[in-house]
């Protein structure tokens, strides 16, 4: 009978392409690659909890962010407030299309997204084998990834504010909080992830490999 040889402990390095075996890592450590020494891959145990965990929280916020005011100002005795699609709706009434439609993708669309992409791996993944279309959300995971810019959206918010500060009263919103702390929870939420917990836990990776979908959480469970 014939089988792949598919051996979950070779891997390339990203920076020099060297194929190459990887050792056994302790928990919390990391394994460089032989030729250039970048970093190839960091045991990171429990990923998918800590993941999922993260994720939950992260959807929590992003809906709050987009749910209450973001900004409000009051000039002479008039107030107005609004939320980040209040804002997208406005820039598009005067004219402005085209930043409209890129404040909507990399400051909703994409982060919305990524949260959800990887909500849907951490849940099929926790009673492998995982099905087949997680495989798909991993690697869209991965390109929304890129695209989502909350903390550049940020930026652009407080530069305004500094420049209409003398002009009108500012009034900050309780989504420009939850926005900023979604930031860094986005950051943790990438750094705990381990996609190569995931992908080994997907149905087509254990039947090609002609072994049973292990049920730990890093490469070393794998061996």
């Amino acid at each position: 009978m014939e089988q792949s040889a598919i051996d979950p402990t070779l891997v390339a390095c990203r920076d020099c392409d060297l194929l190459q075996r990887l050792p056994d890592v302790p928990a919390g450590g990391s394994a460089c690659c032989a030729r250039c020494r970048a970093r190839l891959w960091r045991c990171r145990p429990h990923s998918l909890d800590h993941t999922l965990a993260l994720s939950i929280a992260a959807a929590i916020l992003f809906v709050i962010a987009n749910s209450v005011p973001m900004l409000g100002l009051s000039v002479a005795g008039r107030e107005a407030a609004t939320t980040v699609i209040g804002g997208v709706v406005a820039m598009w009434r005067d004219g402005r299309e085209l930043v409209a439609l890129l404040v909507l993708f990399t400051g909703v669309i994409a982060p919305a997204l990524e949260i959800s992409c990887l909500l849907g791996v951490t849940l099929t993944a926790r009673r492998p084998p995982a099905p087949r279309w997680s495989g798909t959300l991993l690697r869209t995971y991965e390109i929304f990834r890129e695209w989502s810019m909350i903390e550049i959206m940020l930026l652009g918010v407080l530069v305004a504010l500094i420049k209409i500060a003398e002009l009108a009263t500012v009034i900050p919103g309780l989504a420009i909080f939850v926005l900023g702390a979604l930031v860094f929870l986005l950051a943790a939420m990438g750094a705990a992830f381990d996609p190569r917990a995931a992908w080994e836990r997907i149905d087509w990776v254990a039947s090609r490999s002609g072994r049973p979908a292990t049920g730990g959480d890093g490469l070393s469970e794998a061996k």
